[in-house]
């Protein structure tokens, strides 16, 4: 919609690998979210004993999951921590820097809720759900970048925005939003927003910030939404880039790796940028660009040290893991302070009781990552249902988390 189709471009390659008892060994396939459908497909990742433990699953008896559950918790009671501990925790830690037992698996991977509420057996029920996606799948790469860098979506979506005549103000801090008494009767209800000392008025609302942010603007006229947004909790990252001369650099096959908390390292994934994404060996073929991340909920010491320190630790990392051990001859660390929101178990709930306080507000809605997903396409979906609340569409809202948007991504450690 903003003119970047043509930039749209897969991954160079799909393949990846886990970092994990002492060894680089390949991603395992067959599985959702690090949940087998069989045992053979974490062989070489798990020991004999973790592998025996997941067979145990078809012959237990039924797991309650109620109203939600946590990912870690449902999974180690059907097929053992080791599977949590190996896969599941780097895959959703990737994404939601988190910890597998206190994320909601209602929330985080629902597809594996729905299944576990109807099936007796976990294996059986992942085996299921890769039949089903099996059959949907249409031919081409699941996962598309954007030559450039995703960076350049921003600002193409503000270019567009003031191309059909609006206005974006940038370093303008909003203090204040209140209703407005309309003039009779008859006219609805409007708001007043301060910006930056400025006054805008405004029919309807859309709140798309962070849940601290949105909790102390919507204090005034829904506090019980704010109240709900206050608790929403945050994991802040750092991401570290490397840029070594190509003939230095020596790398394994693959786009990176993930790591394992269990395993003791500090950095949580890397990247081989230049290998995964083709725009990015081509801006300068003489160069091998990487990316480690580190960070997870709760962790502060990591996030507390210096960036020249963050680049020692990744190279260290790195050299461990690959056995790299040039000097690079750039390096950047980007810091996402409470970058990423929590989904602890219940926070499907929390969203609804979110949405219930300001259904009953006309002209308002939220929208972004703390509330269906933190990925560019349930963003978008998220910011599409927005705006069908306040044209008073709640049930087109509810559909759109199925609106049809390319899954941008940037893979392990970005």
């Amino acid at each position: 919609e903003v003119g970047l189709a043509d930039r749209l471009q897969p991954p160079a390659t799909a393949t990846a690998s886990l970092w994990t008892r002492g060894a680089l060994r390949p991603m395992p396939k067959g599985h959702v979210m690090g949940v087998p459908g069989t045992a053979a497909a974490l062989a070489g990742v798990l020991s004999e004993e973790g592998l025996a433990r997941i067979e145990r699953d078809a012959g237990l008896p039924r797991t309650e999951v109620g109203d939600d559950v946590a990912v870690g918790e449902y999974v180690a009671a059907r097929v053992g921590r080791e599977v949590v501990d190996r896969l599941v925790e780097p895959l959703l830690g990737g994404v939601y820097a988190g910890d597998a037992y206190r994320i909601s698996m209602r929330s985080a991977v629902p597809q594996l809720f729905e299944a576990a509420r109807t099936h007796t057996s976990l294996t059986e029920a992942v085996r299921e759900i890769q039949a089903k996606a099996a059959a949907a799948r249409q031919t081409g790469p699941v996962f598309m970048g954007i030559e450039g860098g995703i960076g350049s979506l921003p600002l193409a979506v503000a270019e567009s925005v003031r191309a059909r005549g609006g206005e974006i103000l940038t370093g303008t801090p909003v203090t204040e939003l209140r209703r407005v008494a309309p003039p009779d009767a008859q006219a609805p209800a409007a708001w007043r927003v301060i910006a930056g000392g400025r006054e805008l008025r405004a029919g309807a609302v859309v709140v798309a910030l962070p849940a601290p942010a949105a909790a102390r603007l919507l204090r005034a006229e829904a506090p019980g939404a704010a109240a709900e947004l206050a608790a929403v909790e945050y994991a802040s990252m750092a991401l570290i880039t490397l840029a070594y001369r190509r003939t230095e650099a020596g790398l394994p096959e693959g786009s990176g790796f993930l790591v394992p908390p269990v395993d003791g390292r500090t950095i949580k994934a890397a990247t081989f940028a230049s290998s995964k994404w083709g725009w990015i060996a081509e801006e300068d073929p003489g160069l091998a660009v990487l990316r480690t991340s580190v960070g997870r909920h709760g962790e502060t010491e990591i996030l507390g040290r210096d960036d020249a320190e963050l680049v020692e630790v990744s190279r260290h990392d790195l050299k461990a893991a690959t056995g790299l051990d040039a000097t690079p001859v750039a390096t950047r660390v980007t810091r996402w302070q409470d970058g990423l929101p929590q989904y602890p178990v219940g926070h499907h709930a929390r969203v609804a009781r979110i949405r219930d306080h300001l259904a009953r507000i006309p002209g308002l809605a939220v929208c972004g990552a703390a509330y269906d997903g933190v990925g560019i396409p349930a963003c978008i979906a998220s910011a599409y249902a927005a705006v069908d609340q306040i044209h008073g569409d709640p049930a087109a809202a509810r559909e759109l988390t199925a609106h049809p948007v390319h899954s941008l991504h940037g893979g392990a450690g970005e």
